[in-house]
């Protein structure tokens, strides 16, 4: 039974549920997503870390004078240049980022790989307070940019002396 003056109100007031519900859905969700972007980031970073310190203790522990990058990450895996079997990462770690093993390489002058870094063009969520290590990072726009890269230390000049005397010799 109908009373008048009541018509429809009880639907409106359903339609007004039903899309406040709505809203608080996709607030949800984007939170949801943004946390998980940054849970991603994180990530990276520690991935990135790992692959940089792999290649430092690939390059630091070449045999002989002259040190070298390794050619392909697999390298980075099981390294044969010495006699028994030496290991400078565990795995080939998946890109956060993209969701497969396909890293970018960054060239090293002489040959070899010197760093990686990810792939995904997204715009990166952190973009300031990076750990000192990672602060080539700052105001980065995008993950392409973040490259994890081994750079060895400037080595030191040693003077050569001459026979005899105190001065040092020109190398």
């Amino acid at each position: 039974m109908r009373v008048p003056g009541q018509r429809g109100f009880t639907y409106l007031g359903l339609l007004f549920a039903v899309a406040l519900a709505g809203v608080a859905l996709a607030a949800t969700g984007m939170l949801w997503s943004t946390e998980r972007q940054r849970e991603r980031e994180k990530e990276l970073l520690f991935i990135g870390g790992q692959f940089r310190e792999a290649i430092a203790s690939y390059y630091e522990r070449s045999p002989g004078l002259v040190k070298r990058y390794p050619a392909k990450l697999d390298e980075l895996l099981k390294d044969g240049r010495f006699l028994t079997m030496q290991r400078h990462l565990r795995r080939i770690y998946i890109d956060p980022m993209t969701g497969t093993r396909n890293w970018g390489m960054v060239p090293a002058p002489e040959g070899g790989v010197m760093g990686i870094f990810s792939t995904a063009t997204a715009a990166p969520i952190k973009r300031a307070g990076f750990a000192s290590e990672f602060s080539e990072f700052e105001g980065k726009n995008s993950y392409v940019e973040w490259r994890f890269v081994y750079r060895p230390a400037a080595s030191a000049e040693v003077p050569i002396f001459n026979s005899g005397t105190s001065q040092p010799k020109k190398p």
